[in-house]
């Protein structure tokens, strides 16, 4: 399937370039050629290469369904609009765009001089190449909490989510009067990936730790807040040795959670990209490998409009879209904590897939069998098709 879709960008890219069609390309002189009227083999030739591209966008929409956006901004959120969406969009750019950023700004800088302020004379851990304040104790540690729940779900109500609808399901009745219990002792939240926003949520409900890019951790602002969280910090093109190491360090946090109810619990999006919210993508074992209890949590994002999940869309479109939107929702199934049979325990891959399963079931998601190397393809694809109109 991926060679197939990679020579069909190739193919599809080098016909481009080499179109020779009056209208389209530069004559010799350099100068563009344009037509007063076209022949009828040039309009016919156009509506072919429309058919080509409307046939190929419907092949590629069956095989990478999990990425596809159907909401009222087309693919790519760049579909033709009405023209009273782009009146409302206009209204919302010099309205609430502004207005939200601001915001958004203000609440990100708090939560810096909070967690700097907390931070004060005491020294991150530094062990395996790791720099984080993920077992600070004591006040510390309980206002860099309660101040990033708070003003995590302040981020999230600031983008339009003011309310958020969650769902707990329990397997009988005597199981929830130890919803706390059954809660704390989870080493792991596994969730299924749609958005950046998924953090925001997870942050505002338990203030979870979680796996980021290493380059994360110098960024202005942020780093110090990610570091407060507690994260795991990776590098995607890290050597194997590397990666080892970051997944010892992630099985540790794991079994530490389970076992220490004062340590932060790991959140993990075994996915390992996001989607659609459609669909369930296979689960990697990191998130496993600690065989200790885990905590699914399904998201969705209902729309009307504008879809949150950040699917095939480039991240600068989606924010401005998202900020355009005056109500955004979420909701939120939080299944039983996953207690691993002594099967399980002993194989990594099919405790993973026994918890795809149960939240595909629970979620009504539909299991797809592409990953993030898939994606990317689609995403070039769609690039090449939308470079030849």
């Amino acid at each position: 399937m991926a060679t197939e879709l990679k020579d069909f960008v190739r193919n599809n890219g080098s016909h481009s370039s080499n179109d020779d069609s009056p209208g389209v390309g530069p004559d010799q002189s350099g100068k563009a050629e344009q037509p007063l009227l076209e022949s009828e083999s040039t309009t016919s030739k156009s509506q072919s290469a429309g058919c080509i591209v409307s046939a190929n966008l419907d092949d590629m929409e069956k095989k990478y369904a999990a990425f596809v956006r159907r909401d009222a901004y087309g693919i790519m959120g760049r579909g033709e609009l009405p023209m009273v969406e782009k009146f409302l969009l206009g209204i919302a750019m010099v309205t609430l765009v502004p207005i939200r950023l601001v915001v958004g700004i203000c609440i990100l800088v708090m939560y810096y001089v909070i967690c700097r302020f907390c931070t004060l004379f005491s020294a991150p851990n530094g062990e395996d190449e790791q720099e984080d304040y993920a077992h600070m104790t004591g006040w510390r540690r309980d206002v860099v909490v309660h101040c990033g729940r708070f003003l995590s779900r302040a981020m999230l109500f600031n983008f339009g989510f003011y309310w958020i609808e969650e769902t707990r399901l329990y397997l009988s009745e005597d199981e929830q009067s130890e919803q706390t219990d059954e809660f704390k002792r989870a080493g792991v939240i596994i969730s299924n990936h749609l958005s950046y926003l998924d953090i925001l949520y997870h942050m505002s409900s338990s203030f979870p730790s979680f796996v980021a890019k290493r380059s994360v951790a110098r960024l202005p602002l942020v780093g110090i807040i990610s570091k407060c969280l507690g994260c795991v910090f990776v590098q995607r093109e890290s050597k194997a040795s590397d990666f080892k190491g970051v997944s010892g360090v992630v099985t540790e946090r794991i079994q530490a959670a389970h076992l220490n109810i004062h340590a932060p619990m790991m959140l993990l999006f075994p996915e390992g990209t996001t989607t659609n919210g459609d669909y369930l993508l296979p689960f990697k074992t990191g998130a496993f490998l600690a065989r200790v209890p885990v905590l699914p949590v399904i998201l969705r994002y209902p729309y009307q409009r504008f879809s949150p999940a950040w699917d095939s869309i480039s991240g600068l479109r989606h924010v401005i879209l998202l900020l355009c939107q005056f109500i955004n929702y979420i909701e939120v199934t939080r299944l039983p904590v996953y207690y691993p049979s002594d099967e399980e325990e002993g194989d990594p891959k099919l405790f993973a897939s026994n918890v795809r399963k149960l939240m595909a079931s629970e979620g009504n998601l539909i299991l797809s069998d592409i990953g993030l190397p898939e994606k990317r393809i689609y995403h070039a694809a769609l690039n090449g098709l939308f470079n030849q109109s």
